[in-house]
């Protein structure tokens, strides 16, 4: 897939102000700071698409990036979206910043009809974190279709990330019978941007908007 444009589209805090669902949409979310907006930034090929930033649990609203991309170079082009979320497990949050937060997520990866895929972003740094394994779990149980993505590969020995990946596939399928799919990236090295960009443009031709 070659990317042709991505520009920021708009910020959302109820799934009724998010744009027109008339094209397929792949949401990124994952704990706080673990680089969601460097990943996202890595994939569209653009440096400051996503606004990164030292302070956790900065993105609060619903963001949404209008790409165009083609499947090869001089291909027809296809228009989908990007969408950024508001991270979990920010443990500074009040108790009524957390309830709005849950109702905006769960309200909007269980009705928002153009949905395709949510990447779960996991940090490969750390051994399985109870907060995303039950993330996933949710997702699971309301049969979204999710795959996970490993972050920051770069910033570990090669050896303790597989282990940690390794660990966090286990633990699920203590409970699971089949693993969803998975990649392993690195922002700065460009790991993984391919194989997640071919998923999507896979995604992208099956893709039929609901009546």
């Amino acid at each position: 897939m070659v990317i042709k444009s991505a520009q920021y589209l708009i910020s959302s805090a109820l799934i009724s102000q998010c744009p027109k669902p008339d094209r397929p949409e792949y949401a990124f979310i994952g704990r706080s700071n673990v680089g969601k907006s460097s990943l996202i930034n890595m994939i569209t090929g653009q440096k400051s698409l996503a606004k990164t930033s030292s302070t956790p649990g900065k993105t609060q609203l619903i963001n949404h990036f209008a790409i165009e991309s083609s499947s090869a170079e001089k291909g027809p082009k296809s228009k989908w979206f990007i969408v950024d979320l508001p991270g979990y497990g920010y443990a500074k949050r009040s108790q009524t910043e957390r309830k709005r937060w849950e109702e905006m997520i769960n309200g909007y990866l269980r009705k928002r009809e153009n949905l395709v895929q949510v990447f779960v972003l996991i940090d490969s740094r750390h051994s399985p974190q109870k907060n995303d394994i039950e993330f996933v779990n949710q997702l699971d149980h309301w049969k979204i279709r999710f795959s996970l993505i490993f972050t920051k590969s770069d910033k570990e020995k090669p050896a303790v990330v597989t282990r940690n990946v390794k660990a966090f596939l286990d633990k699920l399928l203590e409970t699971w019978q089949f693993l969803p799919r998975h990649y392993v990236t690195s922002a700065e090295k460009k790991q993984g941007r391919e194989e997640i960009l071919q998923f999507i443009d896979e995604c992208n031709r099956d893709f039929v908007v609901a009546e």
